[in-house]
């Protein structure tokens, strides 16, 4: 990996650029897909200050990202390789990542004050669930430390299952039965007071594939306690987020986040973000969005998102986007390019300043031992 700086102008913040490139001993399948990373001038600063790591995938290139810094304060990159990766979540030492058929639990290695080639956090993979090709989307882990996932493909949310590939949990009341059709493309998770408490879905629709037709304004945002739909007319909406009391979703249609209003069952838009919304995560009082480019095709095409990009004159982007949600400004920002042209999902890690994963593709994996404390 090689770093390159750029000198700051005098008055405005120049963004810093970081190569990442695939490592030949880990992921030789992918030289060259080589992805240059640019951060705003004080997106490294704001992770030192949070005190944080951030883990963040790619479906599209396949790929599992953990961002962090090294003891210099400079941006430090660690990718592997992961058929197209999709939802992704942190618990503890503990890191999830769902996968084309499967979910990877990837645990740190490293105990409290342990250090490996600079490195505070080695996740390194330990268990693997075959669901099968579920489309699997956002996971989150519930008060009990149970993994519930969106299993978009059945329109339902799932935990994992030691006999089956998985054990549906719950489904929307406009969903006649668990089918494998993707018919409402349920998508997205919020927890409340650690159990299931809202999703979204880009439709309400009960036939195969009939979301797609619904996109524009057939989302909704859907009480999983009581089934009510408490926000619809929404575009594409995704990855709801409770905050305190306050519930912000992904209006990814148009490319605004905004708070649902629960009492009026209105979406108030609040900040407009560079790109096709989706996956978030919440850290003290920042919101920290992917946004995508868009694809060519029918399930991007035509959404209002385009005019809204055109109207402010930019183009949509590939990167994360840190949002101040008092005041609705972006902060900070992180942007890719190159291969990576698409992000899924995001996760902090609290207390992790310099995280890598051990990949599946050298005898590495096979060299990677941990330990109990009381044997080391």
């Amino acid at each position: 990996m090689a770093d390159s700086k750029t000198k700051p102008a005098k008055k405005t913040p120049a963004p810093k650029k970081t190569a990442a490139k695939s490592a030949p001993k880990d992921d030789a399948d992918t030289q060259e897909k080589n992805v240059e990373i640019i951060t705003s001038k004080y997106f490294n600063s704001w992770m030192a200050g949070q005190g944080i790591s951030l883990a963040f995938t790619t479906y599209q290139a396949s790929k599992l990202f953990l961002i962090g810094l090294d003891q210099a304060g400079e941006l430090t990159v660690s990718e592997r390789t992961i058929e197209r990766c999709m939802g992704i979540a942190s618990a503890g030492r503990s890191l999830y990542v769902a996968s084309k058929w499967q979910i990877w639990r990837f645990e740190n290695a490293l105990n409290a004050g342990e250090r490996a080639d600079g490195h505070d956090a080695v996740y390194v993979p330990k268990a693997s669930h075959v669901t099968g090709d579920i489309d699997c989307h956002e996971m989150a882990v519930d008060g009990d430390g149970r993994l519930v996932f969106v299993n978009t493909l059945f329109n339902c949310l799932s935990y994992l299952s030691r006999d089956y590939s998985f054990h549906p949990a719950w489904k929307p009341g406009f969903v006649s039965g668990y089918v494998p059709e993707d018919r409402c493309h349920l998508n997205g998770i919020a927890l409340h007071e650690g159990r299931p408490a809202y999703v979204t879905a880009v439709s309400k629709s009960d036939t195969a594939d009939g979301w797609r037709d619904q996109r524009n304004d057939g989302g909704v945002v859907i009480d999983v306690r009581s089934g009510d739909i408490v926000c619809d007319g929404m575009s594409m909406p995704h990855s709801p987020r409770m905050h305190g009391r306050t519930l912000w979703v992904q209006d990814s249609g148009t490319g605004y986040l905004g708070r649902v209003d629960l009492k009026s069952g209105t979406f108030e838009p609040v900040v407009m973000c560079p790109g096709f919304l989706r996956g978030m995560t919440i850290v003290g009082n920042f919101a920290v969005a992917c946004i995508s480019k868009g694809r060519d095709g029918k399930t991007f095409g035509d959404l209002a998102l385009d005019k809204n990009l055109k109207d402010r004159e930019t183009d949509a982007r590939c990167g994360m986007v840190v949002i101040e949600l008092t005041s609705g400004n972006i902060m900070h920002w992180l942007r890719l390019e190159g291969a990576v042209e698409e992000l899924f999902g995001v996760a902090a890690l609290p207390g992790v300043l310099n995280p890598r994963a051990v990949g599946f593709k050298t005898d590495e994996i096979a060299r990677t031992i941990s330990l109990p404390p009381d044997l080391a």
